[in-house]
């Protein structure tokens, strides 16, 4: 069984990007010298996490809204997300004079509630994950007649994602590979349709998080499919089922979908910030993970699109921890000492030897595991890489100490 595909042509892309004129910034393509030379082929990053309202989402959102009728923008707009299509949503209604109500989970992220506030759209905090959410505002779009804005599930949604990429034909003009996230889908289809009229040779690549993709298995079922979306931090990925409207679209033109683990995008999302200079969301790094979990085999120029930037500064402090850990630059280990005096001072002129830097260290002389006269020392170091971490632990196995690490 396969899906009719829906009438987003190249014509109706460059239409909405003529309405999103003076509406959505023309974000800027920045070279990475880092990632390039990791590659093998000039790499350059789309920067839609300097988007107004922090992401792509907001190409969308006003397309679909700025479509509807008079009468159905009177009746106001409802919309469901965790975070950027509701911020997308928000700031779009305001600028088109459209009542918007938006609900987020009741765990949403502070910033995000706040940033939908501000941008004017009235927030209802209901359900503990996206799908309930997501029904509760359906149900208020059945009840109300206010028209619902489905984050990627629509025409002129994919057709207005897809004016980034004639964006990236003006910018780049001998792009060969365009990579960038996928959820839903909406993204993928746009710049997918756009590229099949505009610019077939140039290859489209989705990436998902392996944690919750659901397009792999869709694909190879020919009809979008439901997958456990298990827990990311690519959570503006996490998409349990593909949109019908999207889907058919990347089936069709047969877009390449790839998958990331949690170490890889966090890896992706620490060079970004260190290399690039670029504040990104976990989601926003998919594509930039792709290139270098399989570095080989890109043909370049390769544009990576940066969908977004919104990411709550906590969540990035934990992530980046968790890149650094990835990438061997932070290392957390036990150490087995005789608890004695002296013998704590001695085990860290091993570690300062080889060039370790203690960031935290704790005794503990109350395992069960542990014989009288013993204590685990748990120590957080800060290190310059892999080769140096297994360093490390090699220069205190050989000097006596039984080390656990991890």
């Amino acid at each position: 069984m396969t899906l009719a595909r829906p009438a987003v042509t190249l014509d109706s892309i460059r239409d909405a990007a003529r309405m999103l004129d003076g509406v959505a910034y023309r974000t800027p393509v920045q070279t990475s010298r880092a990632i390039s030379q990791v590659v093998g082929v000039p790499v350059l990053l789309k920067c839609e996490n300097l988007q107004r309202a922090g992401s792509f989402k907001i190409r969308g959102a006003y397309i679909r809204m700025a479509r509807l009728t008079a009468e159905e923008k009177a009746r106001g707009v409802v919309a469901a997300s965790a975070g950027n299509h509701a911020q997308g949503v928000a700031f779009a209604a305001g600028l088109l004079g459209i009542q918007a109500v938006v609900y987020m989970p009741v765990d949403a992220a502070l910033p995000k509630v706040a940033a939908t506030r501000e941008y004017g759209a009235e927030v209802r905090l209901v359900g503990v994950d996206v799908d309930e959410t997501l029904a509760a505002a359906k149900a208020e779009a059945e009840r109300t007649g206010a028209v619902f804005i489905h984050p990627f599930d629509h025409p002129d949604v994919v057709a207005g994602q897809g004016t980034l990429a004639l964006e990236i034909l003006e910018q780049v003009p001998d792009v060969r590979t365009v990579v960038m996230p996928l959820g839903g889908g909406g993204l993928v289809a746009g710049v997918a349709a756009a590229m099949a009229e505009a610019a077939p040779h140039v290859k489209v690549v989705g990436v998902q998080a392996a944690r919750a993709a659901a397009y792999p298995g869709s694909l190879a079922a020919g009809v979008p499919t439901t997958s456990l979306a298990r827990s990311t931090m690519a959570d503006g990925i996490a998409v349990g089922t593909p949109g019908p409207v999207p889907f058919s679209i990347v089936s069709e033109l047969g877009s390449e979908v790839r998958t990331v683990t949690e170490d890889e995008l966090s890896r992706a999302l620490l060079m970004i910030t260190e290399r690039a200079k670029l504040v990104v969301e976990p989601a926003g790094a998919a594509g930039v993970a792709a290139l270098l979990a399989d570095p080989t085999g890109w043909e370049g120029p390769v544009v990576v699109i940066l969908s977004g930037g919104n990411i709550d500064p906590l969540v990035l402090l934990r992530v980046l921890r968790h890149g650094l850990a990835a990438a061997g630059r932070y290392m957390q280990m036990q150490v087995l000492l005789d608890d004695r005096p002296g013998a704590l001072a001695q085990m860290l002129d091993v570690i300062a030897g080889v060039g370790g830097s203690i960031m935290h260290i704790d005794h503990d002389r109350t395992d069960v595991h542990l014989a009288i006269g013993e204590a685990w020392v748990r120590m957080q170091v800060e290190t310059k890489g892999q080769e140096h971490c297994e360093a490390l632990v090699a220069q205190l196995r050989g000097a006596g100490y039984r080390v656990l690490a991890g």
